[in-house]
């Protein structure tokens, strides 16, 4: 692709057979996608999008639940082949008819051209609708023996331009008093540790102070309990990486979210940063900045 191209990927196919996933996907590769766009209007579309800065990498998803206008979509497409500003590229979705049915049946879904008769009728139709578009497809991509992870997988080999699927780490120190964070994939309680909030010298300050910090991770409670909670987590990274999870929420908590969770956040995400991209938040301290 020539650099002052932007490249514009075309997702369709059979329903059922992994548009949302491959959406999903894109969307995690920086993908700007568009779901369910009619073809009509895919050269407007694109008017927009060629005149703004913001958009390199464009993808929008076409199925039969716009049937009325799909008779239009190679028109479409052969119009924006023709615009030296795009290049396009159409991924067809596939699935055998058997898998189709039995996905069908455990979504409790139909087809959409199903209109009162058997599940497999309605798929034959609709491949019948979608085969001009499929003999135009650049990549077909039959799903029938791929779980979602699987599928996911694949597109990133195919599309992203990076050498490996995005992974990366929040870590979120909060308190307890004032609710769990309800984004947080993983929760550790550290409020069985020393707590500086009894020492009058330290009260005043957070976990970033260094006096604070120190106080909390210099105690033989802390070292044992953190180099289990580090080596627990450098053990189960990899698992969620090979289960596709493109962003992991630790969150540590304490009483208030000013001492002990802080500080064991500082140095998580201190430590976990040498193998993984990591943020620090810590959503408590601002109540303190505030009551200063």
């Amino acid at each position: 692709m020539t650099d002052n191209k932007k490249q514009l990927l075309i997702v369709t196919g059979m329903s059922g057979a992994g548009k949302t996933v491959v959406s999903h996907s894109l969307e995690d590769m920086g993908y700007f996608v568009v779901d369910n766009l009619p073809p009509t209007l895919l050269s407007s579309f694109w008017d927009l999008i060629v005149n703004s800065d913001d958009y390199s990498k464009v993808a929008v998803v076409i199925d039969l639940r716009v049937r009325s206008f799909y008779k239009d979509l190679i028109n479409e497409i052969s119009s924006l082949e023709d615009n030296s500003c795009v290049q396009t590229r159409i991924i067809f979705l596939d699935a055998s008819d058997d898998v189709l049915v039995a996905r069908y049946k455990e979504t409790r879904r139909v087809p959409p051209l199903v209109h009162g008769g058997r599940l497999l009728d309605g798929i034959i139709e609709e491949r019948h609708v979608l085969a001009g578009i499929k003999n135009r497809a650049n990549d077909i991509i039959d799903t029938s023996n791929l779980t979602p992870q699987e599928l996911k997988e694949k597109m990133f080999e195919e599309f992203s331009d990076q050498e490996k699927q995005p992974f990366s780490i929040e870590v979120l120190s909060f308190g307890f008093k004032y609710g769990l964070p309800i984004d947080a994939d993983l929760v550790i309680d550290v409020r069985f540790l020393p707590n500086p909030f009894y020492i009058s010298e330290l009260r005043p300050f957070t976990g970033l102070d260094q006096r604070v910090f120190d106080y909390v991770m210099d105690k033989d409670i802390t070292q044992v309990f953190y180099e289990k909670l580090l080596d627990l987590l450098r053990t189960a990274m990899p698992g969620y990486i090979k289960e596709g999870k493109s962003k992991l929420t630790i969150a540590i908590g304490c009483t208030g979210g000013q001492h002990r969770s802080v500080a064991i956040a500082r140095q998580l995400a201190h430590d976990l940063s040498h193998d993984y991209p990591v943020d620090i938040t810590h959503r408590e301290i601002s109540r303190y900045t505030r009551k200063r």
